[in-house]
């Protein structure tokens, strides 16, 4: 089949890289290159990079909406428009533009976590299981129907940053099926249950702060959610820590407070207790517990704030 291919993030370039390999890429869009870092350097997203290596055609327009991106699609004479993570809300003329649609591959089994963070908030509420859904896009938000669907699961250690790893990879083994079954003309699109949707919104910087109060099984499944961005933080001493690899242990005592600080740094939550496995002290590396603990001037009884 041909395609144009849309996209931005790593998660994405997973899908173009194995996409590649069995369909014709007329086009691949991303979103347009940004200053980041301390230099403020042009940097390109992971999908522009990965077509640049494959040698694909690439476009990265700065608007989709004004009509010409809709003309673009339509002169590429593709069978489908495929979208991952591409990060713009695109136009009826642009959905309209291919044969069969577009695709879209989603990080979670819908109607459950439309939206922009589907991965984080299936690990924050503490989710064991979550998945990837293959859908035909609509101009409304994630609404359309589904062709395919794949689970996988969420353990106790699981971070949103593995959990992007994970269903990269599984995405792109769903796309690939789904568009040989559109080829074949054995795809089928089930439409969503409305009445259960819901909502995976954007997350905001002031999610990172931990709530001690909560059951350490919450505690975690926050810390977990958050990470790498915006980052578990809590108070220590008057200074903001970041705190990664949290592990559930029975103990108790008043939230905040470290129940042991020597190789192990422990702390009680509203009920039970989370091992902290690494922390990030200001302006230093993120360091194992363990490590941190030799050179920190802190003890049991001390205690973390909001």
């Amino acid at each position: 089949m041909r395609i144009v291919f849309m996209g931005s993030p790593e998660f994405a370039a997973k899908s173009l890289v194995e996409v590649q390999k069995h369909h014709e890429v007329a086009l691949v869009v991303s979103q347009p290159s940004r200053p980041k870092g301390r230099g403020k350097k042009l940097q390109m997203p992971a999908v522009a990079i990965a077509a640049t290596e494959l040698g694909l055609p690439l476009v990265q327009p700065k608007k989709v909406r004004d009509g010409s991106f809709a003309k673009l699609c339509v002169e590429q004479n593709a069978d489908v428009g495929v979208v991952v993570a591409y990060g713009r809300i695109l136009p009826l003329g642009v959905l309209e533009a291919f044969p069969h649609g577009c695709l879209n591959v989603h990080a979670s089994l819908l109607p459950k976590y439309r939206g922009a963070a589907p991965i984080q908030r299936a690990v924050m509420n503490g989710d064991d299981v979550t998945g990837v859904s293959i859908m035909r896009l609509e101009e409304g938000l994630d609404t359309g129907p589904v062709m395919l669907q794949k689970t996988c699961g969420i353990s106790p250690i699981d971070t949103s940053s593995t959990m992007f790893n994970k269903l990269a990879e599984i995405g792109a083994d769903a796309l690939v099926e789904s568009l040989r079954k559109l080829e074949e003309g054995t795809a089928e699109f089930i439409a969503q249950d409305h009445d259960q949707a819901t909502l995976a919104s954007m997350l905001e910087k002031s999610e990172g702060q931990v709530d001690w109060n909560l059951p350490a099984t919450e505690v975690s499944a926050r810390m977990r959610g958050v990470d790498p961005w915006p980052g578990a933080q809590a108070n220590l001493a008057g200074s903001a820590h970041k705190l990664f690899a949290p592990l559930v242990v029975e103990s108790s005592g008043s939230p905040g407070t470290i129940m042991q600080a020597d190789e192990r740094l422990i702390v009680a939550c509203g009920s039970d207790a989370i091992e902290i496995r690494e922390i990030q002290a200001p302006g230093r590396k993120r360091v194992a517990a363990s490590d941190y603990l030799r050179g920190a001037k802190i003890s049991v009884g001390d205690r973390f704030g909001d």
